[in-house]
């Protein structure tokens, strides 16, 4: 099947189906996998499709970034695994960010025993950083309603009083080209500062983050390391071009 006509089929399954898996393709038209994946980093530089964990789907116009509630509710399991290993890189004594978000939420439970002093812009982490006796402080910064994010300004004047050892951030899209990206700029500003006051600094994100672009670009994939759950060998080689990756998969 010539290049064009795979191209065709790929396009049209993906409007009528939403989502297809790269297995599907390789069985429909008898083309190899990295044929494929390559027909899909094509499709995709042409906005014609979004990459996705083993496959492809429809671009989706931009939605509303998703409530607390919501990110809570999806891949637990995944963020879970992701915490447990980003805590064990935290050595007693440390001073850390702990960004707003889900995932870095489950890091706090395994905070209890390190040590560590923690500042952070969650306004959701507070309850739990108390209730492990934590040592924590809290930017200021106008409250987002849907995330419990403290962002702006005043967020970011908070942060200069801080040198951290370690900082630990949540983002909404990772790609190769485009970087770690977040819905809203004024809390991608707050991340990336967060990551220039810090001698490490870790994005924690589960694999339906991956081949993703949100509207505000935080930093580039080189000005971090990667902390995920599991990905396709070829993602993880393009991404280790770039930055430290580490895959968590148990």
């Amino acid at each position: 099947m010539l290049t064009t006509e795979r191209h065709k089929l790929i396009l049209e399954l993906v409007k009528e189906k939403q989502s297809i898996k790269i297995q599907e393709l390789v069985e429909l038209t008898a083309a190899s996998e990295s044929t494929i994946r390559r027909d899909l980093t094509e499709l995709e530089e042409l906005q014609k499709l979004e990459r996705v964990f083993g496959g492809a789907r429809k671009i989706e116009p931009n939605m509303p970034e998703p409530s607390i509630l919501d990110k809570a509710a999806k891949n637990l399991k995944e963020k879970q695994l992701i915490a447990r290993y980003a805590a064990s890189l935290i050595k007693s004594g440390d001073s850390i960010f702990l960004d707003a978000g889900t995932t870095t939420s489950q890091m706090i439970p395994l905070l209890k025993e390190k040590n560590v002093t923690v500042v952070t812009n969650g306004l959701s982490h507070l309850e739990a950083l108390m209730e492990q006796g934590i040592t924590s402080y809290l930017t200021g910064g106008f409250i987002k309603s849907r995330t419990g994010a403290l962002v702006g300004p005043q967020t970011i004047q908070s942060l200069e009083n801080y040198r951290f050892d370690k900082s630990f951030l949540g983002v909404n899209g990772i790609h190769l080209d485009n970087g770690f990206t977040t819905p809203d700029p004024e809390e991608a500003a707050v991340k990336r500062r967060a990551c220039e006051l810090s001698k490490s600094c870790y994005v924690l994100a589960d694999r339906s983050k991956y081949g993703k672009v949100s509207f505000a670009h935080i930093m580039d994939l080189n000005r971090s390391s990667l902390i995920i759950d599991e990905l396709p060998m070829d993602a993880v080689h393009d991404i280790e071009l770039k930055t430290t990756i580490k895959v968590v998969t148990q």
